[in-house]
């Protein structure tokens, strides 16, 4: 991989993770332009550039971040202690302040993502060398996504419930699919189930650290036993530090448009973006 491939793919990786139009389909598109394989000999490359899309949701969502952990800690040490008046877990969650809920929300929502990680990586790893046909399919699954959460008009709620943090983690679970948008599937799932729009994209960004920062963790385990000269065939560290700062910069400005965006609820022409490139993938194929 040449310093201005690990550039480029690190900008579609910074702005496509945000975006609702699918990273994981976009790199898939990237690297078969450039020549490159699905990004198994380049594995230190895939960990650079998702750590630095999740530095980036941290720098711009840090406060946020502080404030739905400031009191995670006493939460955590009274659900454990002995209770007098037998309190359960969900007595707990729904009598918890809204910071201690809105984590809670997060850990429920990734409980499918972990199942799907534990359970069924080899199989979706062996998709995602499937080639593009299955991207430009997953696309268009994206474009109808978001097609029917703008056009549909549920009964609007100003607070995710534990039900609806599990359901959109879900879709987050689905969307490892390549070209299937992790963002597009959890905010569209989001706002079809009447969920604050404002609050959403926020939501969604901060649901997804915990797994890439774990996923991130797997794969340093695979490249200590692989061993560094494997892990970054093709790639020098030059390329690798150029990938991680792109992905950085470029994650930055995508985190903040995105939050925007859902604000306005105008994901309409993301999906007719998703649908022409899905086409064109289905007739190249």
């Amino acid at each position: 991989m040449q310093w201005f491939e690990a550039l480029i793919l690190g900008i579609i990786q910074g702005l496509t993770e945000y975006l609702p139009v699918s990273s994981s389909g976009h790199l898939a598109i990237g690297q078969t332009f450039f020549g490159l394989d699905n990004g198994a000999e380049n594995l230190a490359f895939t960990v650079a550039v998702h750590t630095a899309t999740v530095l980036s949701t941290i720098c711009i969502l840090w406060k946020e971040i502080a404030w739905i952990f400031s009191d995670l800690k006493a939460w955590f040490k009274g659900l454990f202690s002995p209770c007098i008046d037998g309190e359960r877990f969900f007595d707990k969650a729904k009598n918890a302040n809204e910071g201690t809920r809105y984590t809670l929300n997060i850990l429920v929502s990734m409980i499918p993502i972990a199942i799907v990680g534990f359970f069924f990586k080899n199989t979706v790893e062996n998709i995602f060398g499937s080639g593009l046909l299955v991207v430009g399919i997953c696309l268009l699954i994206t474009s109808s996504l978001l097609s029917f959460s703008y056009y549909a008009t549920p009964r609007k709620r100003e607070r995710i419930t534990l039900r609806d943090a599990f359901i959109i983690g879900i879709a987050q679970a689905c969307a490892v699919l390549p070209g299937l948008s992790r963002s597009g599937s959890t905010i569209a799932t989001g706002l079809l189930l009447g969920n604050n729009k404002e609050k959403l994209a926020q939501f969604s960004f901060l649901m997804v650290i915990p797994p890439i920062l774990g996923e991130a963790l797997l794969d340093i385990k695979d490249i200590a036993s692989e061993g560094m000269t494997s892990a970054m065939a093709g790639i020098s560290p030059v390329s690798l530090i150029i990938g991680f700062i792109s992905a950085f910069v470029s994650g930055l400005f995508a985190c903040k448009w995105m939050i925007n965006l859902v604000k306005k609820g105008s994901l309409i022409w993301f999906a007719v973006y998703c649908a022409a490139v899905g086409i064109a993938l289905i007739i190249m194929r």
